[in-house]
């Protein structure tokens, strides 16, 4: 019969408990699939969560402050990047680019700076209800990384939400990456992504050409 040629139950795979885990929207794979799971990363539901903790921080430090803190860098990278393409085209009144964005910095008054940093603290002091350590940041139960700032009403649908945290780590780690290698660019060519990018040899030919065939509109 045809029961004959079915594999015996033995030889089917085993669903593991580790996969039968309701992990809400993450990516599938490990980052490095041979290297050993944290025990800490093991049944998280965190958004993006790929197991990838070679150092082990999250056997040292609370698993919430560590993925606000990520969030955090993250956004901040975002606007940083978006600021460093920006400045390429636009300058405000009243200052003028230097060569670098660290020359910026410099262009900046003191007085315009230590504003920047009280700021910074204000908002970091003020978001956490002045509880910035990991035994109390939490303690209100809130989730990492969510300070009740929705204005446009992206968190009304959980599913919307959900594939939505999945985006904002993925496209905070691309930034943290980026600002990196777009800052050590420019020590090392003195020049903007953009600009550096419009001079290479043959780019506005190729450029028109993918244009003429329809390659690029």
């Amino acid at each position: 019969t045809a029961a004959a040629f079915a594999p015996s139950g033995s030889m089917l795979p085993r669903t593991t408990t580790r996969a039968a885990i309701s992990r809400g929207p993450m990516m599938q794979d490990k980052a490095i699939p041979f290297l050993e799971t944290p025990p800490m990363l093991e049944n998280t539901d965190l958004a993006g969560n790929v197991f990838f903790d070679p150092v082990g921080f999250s056997n040292y430090f609370d698993i919430k402050w560590l993925r606000e803190a990520e969030l955090k860098h993250g956004r901040v990278c975002m606007l940083a990047v978006t600021g460093l393409l920006a400045q390429e085209f636009v300058t405000l009144p009243m200052f003028e680019n230097g060569a670098t964005p660290v020359d910026d910095f410099f262009v900046v008054p003191a007085f315009g700076l230590w504003q920047v940093f009280f700021a910074i603290g204000a908002l970091e002091f003020g978001m956490n209800g002045f509880k910035i350590s990991a035994a109390d940041m939490f303690a209100d139960g809130r989730d990492a990384g969510d300070f009740n700032f929705d204005p446009l009403g992206f968190g009304k649908n959980p599913t919307a939400l959900a594939r939505r945290k999945l985006v904002e780590v993925k496209n905070g780690r691309l930034a943290m990456i980026a600002i990196s290698g777009m800052t050590h660019h420019y020590f090392l060519t003195g020049k903007g992504p953009i600009e550096f990018i419009t001079q290479i040899p043959n780019f506005k030919s190729c450029a028109a050409a993918a244009v003429s065939t329809q390659l690029c509109r």
